[in-house]
C-alpha cells in the first residue's frame, strides 16, 4: 500500500515536546520560536525529517504554523482543517487560530509584547513571509531572530535522516521537450529579469526543467535539492548524488555542474561576494537564502521562479499523457463504484475502501501496461460525519463504517508516468435525504458552471470563483476553501501558480491544468465534493461575438452520481451538459469495462428526464 493508516496526529506528544522547547528557549534568551509546516524547498509534502510541526503538535495537516511562547501556545490553520486539528492537538496546550482570518503577521502585532525576541528557522521561511513577520514584530517594538540551528532539530533526538530516494529519468516522450531545451529557455529568462542567476528552490521546477523525478516525499515523485542556474548557461545541480545511478548522472552531468548538497550554501556566497545579480522568488525562496547574497555583496532581483509558468503550460505531449492517464483512472474508479454499489450498508469501513481503490487502480494499470506509480495524495476516504471534515485523513482510529442513509466522499489520485489525476465523487449509502440531494445538486450546477464557462484572455482564477459558489450562495451556503488548484505532470497533485479562489491572482493560461471542485460541508453530519480536472483551451471566436474566448476541457472521466441529483434544480442547458459528460465517459471508458461494471456504468451513465426546463 502506498498510504498508511496509522499516521494521524495524536494530541498527547505535545505537552511533553512543548516543555522541552521551551527550556531551550529560556536557556538562549528568546521568549518564543515558530514553527511552519515546512521544509527548506516550501513544499506541500515534506520527508519524514521535515515533519517539525506534527512531531511537536500532533497536527498533521499540509498547512500551519504553531508559535510557542513561554506561558502560551498557538497552531494556525486554514478552513480545511479546522475540524481535524481539534482531534489532533492537546487543547490545553494549544489556542487554534485562523492562519487566513489572523494570520502570524498580523497575530503577532496584538501577542507580543515591546522587547520580546521570537526566533524563526530563516530556511523555513520564505522571504515574503519574513518581510511581513519582521514589520509587524517591529510595530510593537519585538525582535524578529534569525536561528543557525533550528532548535526541534536539537530536541528532536530520532530525528530521521534525510532522504536519499533515487532519481530517474523521465522520458522525452512523456516530458514532450528536451532538458537542454528548457534550460535554455529558462537562461534566457534569467537574463531578461536582469540577473546573472536564478536559484531553483522549488523540486518541481528542478524535476521539470532537468526532466528527472524521484522519491524523496511522500505521493509527489520529487528528488530534494537546489539548483543553480546562469543565464550564461553555466548551470549547477545541488543534489546528494547517492540518489544518482551511472545513467543518471552521466546525463545530468550534460546539463549542469554536479555538488552535495553540503556545498550550497558556500556556492551561493562565493557568487554574492563576486558580485552576481541572483534571482529569489520572494513566495518561494527561504529568506535564508536572502540573508547569505545580502551579507555578502551580492544583489537579490526579486523574480518568480523561471520555471512556474513554463511548467504549469503543459505541452502536446504532457496533454496527451494526462487524457490517456484519466482514460485509464476513470475506468479504475468506475470499477470501484461498481463494487461499492454491491456491498451491503455497514459492511464495509471507510479504509476498506481505499485499500480496495488502490487495488482497482493497480490491477488497471497492470492491464494497460502503464503500471500506477503512487496514490497522488492520501486517499480521503469520509463516510458520515467524517466527509464534512474537508480534509480528512482515514486512520484506524477513526475509520467509520458506511452506513444507511449516509453520504461518502471519496477524493483520491493517482501518479502514473504520463499524468497526475484528482478526482472526488460523493455517493450515497441507501437513501439519501432531500437535503442531501438538493445540497448536492447545488454543487454540481457550480462545477458545471465552471465547466461550462468561457472568458477571455488575461482572466485571473479569482475573477470566476465565484461562479462556482453561486448557487449556494443563493441558498444561503458556501465552501472553506478555493475551487481549484493547479495540477502537474507526474509532479505534485497541487501545483502553483494557478487556481480558481479568491487568492488566484495568477492569468489563466492555455494548457494549464486545475482541478474544479465545489462542495459542501455540514459539520457533524455530511460532506459534498464533485471533482473533475480541467485544462485551459486555446481562445476561439464564439459566432457573432467580438473577443476570442478560452474555455475548459474536462479531463475526468468517471460518472457523477445522479441519485443525488434534482433534475428540477437543473436548467436545461446543465442537464445536458451532464447527459453529454455521461455519454463521453461511457464511450471513452466503456471498452476498457465488461460484464458487471460495464452494464453498471451503463446505467450509472443514462440521460436524466428533462421534463420542461428552460
Amino acid at each position: 500500500m502506498f498510504q498508511a493508516f496509522d499516521s494521524a496526529g495524536n494530541p498527547a506528544v505535545g505537552r511533553p515536546r512543548v516543555a522541552l522547547l521551551r527550556q531551550w528557549l529560556a536557556e538562549n534568551g528568546l521568549d518564543g520560536f515558530v514553527v511552519p509546516r515546512a521544509d527548506e524547498h516550501q513544499g506541500e509534502y515534506v520527508a519524514d525529517r521535515s515533519a517539525r510541526l506534527k512531531w511537536l503538535t500532533g497536527f498533521s495537516g499540509s498547512a500551519g504554523v504553531a508559535i510557542i511562547l513561554r506561558d502560551r501556545a498557538f497552531i494556525f490553520v486554514d478552513g480545511r482543517y479546522t475540524l481535524q486539528v481539534r482531534g489532533e492537538v492537546d487543547l490545553g496546550i494549544f489556542s487554534i487560530e485562523s492562519l487566513v482570518d489572523n494570520p502570524p503577521a498580523n497575530w503577532l502585532k496584538d501577542n507580543l509584547g515591546k522587547g520580546a525576541r521570537l526566533g524563526f528557522d530563516p530556511w523555513l521561511h520564505t522571504i515574503g513571509e519574513v518581510k511581513a513577520l519582521r514589520a509587524s514584530a517591529e510595530k510593537t517594538g519585538a525582535v524578529l531572530v534569525p536561528l543557525e540551528a533550528n532548535p526541534i532539530d536539537i530536541i528532536w533526538k530520532d530525528q530521521p535522516d534525510a532522504p536519499v530516494a533515487p532519481v530517474e529519468l523521465h522520458p522525452i516522450g512523456f516530458a514532450g521537450e528536451l532538458a537542454k531545451d528548457k534550460l535554455a529557455r529558462l537562461a534566457a529568462a534569467i537574463g531578461q529579469e536582469g540577473a546573472t542567476h536564478a536559484v531553483l528552490t522549488d523540486p518541481s521546477s528542478i524535476a521539470w526543467a532537468f526532466n528527472i523525478r524521484g522519491g524523496d516525499v511522500p505521493h509527489t515523485p520529487l528528488a530534494l535539492g537546489f539548483a543553480v542556474l546562469a543565464a550564461d548557461g553555466r548551470h549547477r545541480l545541488f543534489m546528494d548524488s547517492r540518489k544518482f545511478s551511472r545513467q543518471v548522472a552521466a546525463y545530468l552531468t550534460q546539463l549542469a555542474e554536479p555538488h552535495e548538497p553540503g556545498e550550497f550554501e558556500a556556492a551561493v556566497v562565493a557568487l554574492a561576494k563576486s558580485g552576481a545579480k541572483i534571482a529569489l522568488d520572494p513566495v518561494l525562496a527561504a529568506d535564508r537564502l536572502r540573508m547569505l547574497v545580502e551579507d555578502n555583496g551580492g544583489e537579490v532581483i526579486a523574480a518568480p521562479d523561471p520555471a512556474r509558468i513554463p511548467r504549469a503550460t503543459k505541452n502536446q505531449a504532457e496533454i496527451n499523457g494526462s487524457r490517456a492517464a484519466h482514460r485509464r483512472d476513470g475506468a479504475a474508479v468506475a470499477k470501484l463504484l461498481c463494487w461499492l454499489d454491491r456491498q451491503k450498508p455497514g459492511s464495509l469501513d471507510e479504509i476498506a475502501v481505499v485499500t480496495r481503490l488502490e487495488e482497482t487502480r493497480r490491477q488497471t494499470g497492470e492491464e494497460t501496461q502503464m503500471p500506477l506509480r503512487d496514490v497522488s495524495f492520501d486517499t480521503i476516504s469520509g463516510a458520515g460525519p467524517n466527509g464534512a471534515i474537508m480534509h480528512y485523513r482515514v486512520s484506524r482510529a477513526t475509520s467509520r463504517k458506511l452506513q444507511a442513509g449516509e453520504l461518502f466522499l471519496l477524493d483520491s489520485g493517482a501518479q502514473y508516468q504520463d499524468g497526475t489525476t484528482d478526482i472526488t465523487r460523493t455517493v450515497p449509502i441507501g437513501q439519501p435525504t432531500e437535503e442531501m440531494r438538493e445540497r448536492f445538486t447545488l454543487v454540481l450546477k457550480g462545477m458545471i458552471g465552471i465547466s461550462t464557462l468561457r472568458f477571455p484572455a488575461g482572466t485571473r482564477g479569482s475573477e470566476i470563483d465565484a461562479v462556482a459558489r453561486m448557487a449556494l450562495w443563493k441558498h444561503g451556503c458556501d465552501f472553506a476553501h478555493g475551487t481549484g488548484h493547479g495540477v502537474g505532470s507526474y509532479l505534485a497533485v497541487h501545483e502553483g501558480p494557478q487556481r480558481i479562489a479568491r487568492t488566484g491572482t495568477e492569468k489563466l493560461l492555455e494548457g494549464m491544468m486545475l482541478s474544479n471542485e465545489p462542495g459542501y460541508y455540514k459539520e457533524g453530519s455530511y460532506g459534498i465534493r464533485i471533482e473533475n480536472l480541467i485544462l485551459v483551451t486555446p481562445a476561439e471566436q464564439i459566432d457573432g461575438g467580438d473577443i476570442a474566448m478560452h474555455g475548459f476541457e474536462t479531463l475526468t472521466l468517471a460518472p457523477i452520481d445522479v441519485r443525488l441529483v434534482r433534475s428540477d434544480l437543473l436548467t436545461r442547458d446543465e442537464l445536458h451538459w451532464l447527459d453529454t459528460y455521461h455519454a463521453r465517459v461511457l464511450a471513452e471508458i466503456g471498452p476498457m469495462l465488461d460484464g458487471e461494471t460495464l452494464a453498471w456504468l451503463e446505467k450509472a451513465t443514462a440521460p436524466l428526464p428533462h421534463g420542461a426546463k428552460i
